[in-house]
């Protein structure tokens, strides 16, 4: 039942009283965003004013946004790296921030191929946990009974190491999966999963998501909302059914679990659920045996209201493929976050995927903009245009987004591009345009287009002793796969017909080129199965010459043309499959190990 309150007005009359707390909250702070912003910012310079990095910049103590902007750089993280090495190494003095540094996120960017690292403190858990409590409150406007079912969540841990100054890195969700905040939760009927901490909290990716699946089986008349982090492991978790769904319904049949399965205390609480029940099994039989796998998720789990994955971004391609598997449930996207910061939420997360727009919560960090020209190739570093407040940015415009936290990073440039759409109170809202600089991104990954070069740089040298060269390249992510891959056109020029590169030397230029991307993709291959062997289609000779010419007569100007070095376009996808002569795909998985290359 619903619960009057004087400030839903404008998000809508809460679902308890605890929704009413959490909804008036959102009302307070985004009604107030620029003093909010002001108490953030005198916050973060005062406790941190005797930090070794803010005394380099002689601040003295202010904290008032002028004398902040005047004296402190706009920074990457390649600035920041001297700093982060030596945090990474053990010096535990105050350099970034006043309170120790708990741990390192790693961050889905690289720098020179590994993971970046992000220092946080152990109150930003706090943060987040704040954030989080205000999603289902918010869900709960325009989904009601949420609380009467479950939801069927994927969840994992991915692998972790240290630094040799000994503080853990890891993904900011691991991190948060193996907090006490999400470990030992209170209950909340409206946040309730289907998946118990031991499956995924499991460190084998394949029992955690077995048991997972077999969870969301064994529980399908409760659930009321199927999700994971990003669209790309929601259709993992398909596509992992679609292999063993004979096993998991053997298992449901008889009440044993799969051998597989060895983790002590997995089997532990498996153990205590799986009973026999082969009424339960002929009926997720009866759907995964037919040949038509459209709907599926909604034939398998009926009561489903939506779909609860980022759809946004890179994500955005995996829409269709989401749609034919679930019938074309809503999708939800209700929140914006990053290793570097959590930022806000979605205030109307039922709205179509290319329609959301996030409400930026000022409480989370001191936010910038950097004004962006969508069609330009940016400013020069030491003539970047004045940055922007949050609550001064205009609708319609784009801006990269510019941080400064409680953990110590200050005026640093995320990387996001983001799209002014609206206001909520005195709160921006944003649709996230793109990461920058990234050209191929299949789940966490991004591969920017010197990455690429430097790739098939590499590759191409076991082309040599063939006197066969790469003439041209293009790429696409393919996400009609699952999981996804990459694929590389080449155009090649042989100078010896009798002597061309063989089908084998061709796989191992793919291996090769793995071998050159940076560690997330590696991860993806190695640890993670999110990501599929690479391809590389060999097409004709001057097929990117009529690529040219196809741009010149849809208006592209033949002085500036150049070759994408990726491609999403349909026509010249069309154009480029049709010019394909022959196709290789990686025949190894690349190196990777948890540790960074040193």
């Amino acid at each position: 039942m619903a619960v009057d309150s004087p400030l839903s007005s404008q998000l809508g009359p809460p679902a308890c009283e605890r929704d009413a707390k959490a909804l008036h909250f959102i009302e307070e702070t985004t009604s107030h965003a620029d003093s909010v912003q002001d108490r953030v910012l005198t916050e973060i310079l005062t406790r941190n004013s005797q930090t070794e990095y803010l005394t380099r910049f002689k601040l003295n103590g202010a904290t008032d946004r002028e004398t902040f902007k005047s004296k402190l750089p706009i920074i990457t993280y390649e600035d920041l790296q001297p700093e982060i090495h030596r945090i990474a190494n053990g010096d535990r003095s105050a350099i970034l921030s006043a309170h120790p540094i708990s741990e390192f996120l790693t961050s889905s960017g690289t720098s020179a191929g590994e993971r970046k690292l992000m220092p946080t403190i152990k109150e930003e858990l706090d943060r987040r946990r704040l954030l989080y409590s205000l999603l289902m409150p918010v869900m709960n406007l325009y989904v009601p009974g949420l609380e009467r079912g479950k939801g069927l969540y994927f969840l994992f841990v991915k692998s972790e190491t240290r630094t040799p100054g000994g503080l853990l890195a890891r993904p900011v969700l691991t991190s948060y999966y193996k907090s006490d905040h999400f470990k030992t939760r209170p209950y909340d009927p409206y946040n309730v999963y289907t998946s118990p901490n031991e499956a995924i909290l499991c460190p084998d990716s394949f029992q955690s998501m077995y048991a997972q699946m077999l969870c969301g089986l064994l529980q399908r008349q409760q659930v009321l909302r199927v999700g994971a982090v990003f669209a790309s492991g929601l259709l993992r978790a398909i596509r992992f059914l679609q292999l063993n769904w004979p096993q998991l319904t053997q298992d449901i049949e008889t009440g044993a679990l799969n051998p597989k399965l060895t983790d002590p205390s997995l089997r532990e609480y498996m153990d205590k659920i799986l009973k026999p029940n082969p009424e339960l099994a002929e009926c997720v039989r009866h759907e995964c045996s037919k040949d038509n796998w459209e709907g599926i998720i909604a034939r398998i789990w009926q009561n489903t209201k939506y779909l609860d994955v980022i759809v946004t971004g890179a994500m955005a391609q995996y829409i269709p493929t989401l749609d034919y598997y679930s019938g074309g449930l809503p999708l939800a996207c209700t929140m914006y976050a990053s290793s570097e910061c959590y930022f806000g939420l979605n205030l109307k997360p039922m709205c179509k995927p290319s329609q959301v727009s996030y409400t930026i919560m000022p409480n989370m960090a001191y936010f910038e903009f950097l004004p962006h020209e969508p069609d330009s190739f940016g400013f020069p570093r030491d003539s970047l245009p004045k940055l922007v407040d949050l609550v001064d940015v205009e609708v319609g415009k784009e801006y990269e987004l510019v941080i400064t936290t409680y953990a110590g990073l200050y005026r640093y440039r995320v990387g996001d591009i983001l799209r002014v759409t609206g206001f909520h109170n005195s709160a921006p809202q944003f649709h996230f345009v793109r990461r920058k600089n990234v050209l191929l991104s299949i789940d966490s990954d991004k591969t920017d287009e010197a990455e690429l070069q430097k790739a098939v740089e590499n590759a191409s040298r076991l082309l040599r002793e063939f006197n066969t060269s790469v003439v041209e390249y293009t790429s696409y992510a393919d996400t009609r796969t699952i999981p996804g891959h990459y694929v590389i056109y080449w155009e090649l020029l042989g100078k010896d017909s009798a002597n061309s590169p063989t089908d084998e030397v061709l796989k191992q230029c793919c291996l090769a080129m793995e071998e050159s991307l940076n560690s997330v993709y590696r991860q993806g291959r190695v640890a993670d199965n999110s990501i599929g062997p690479l391809e590389i289609r060999v097409v004709k000779n001057g097929t990117f010459e009529e690529l040219m010419d196809y741009a010149i007569s849809r208006g592209a100007s033949i002085n500036q043309y150049k070759v994408p070095r990726c491609v999403n376009f349909t026509p010249i996808m069309e154009l480029l499959d049709s010019r394909v002569v022959s196709s290789h795909f990686s025949p190894a998985s690349p190196h990777w190990t948890p540790e960074r290359r040193r």
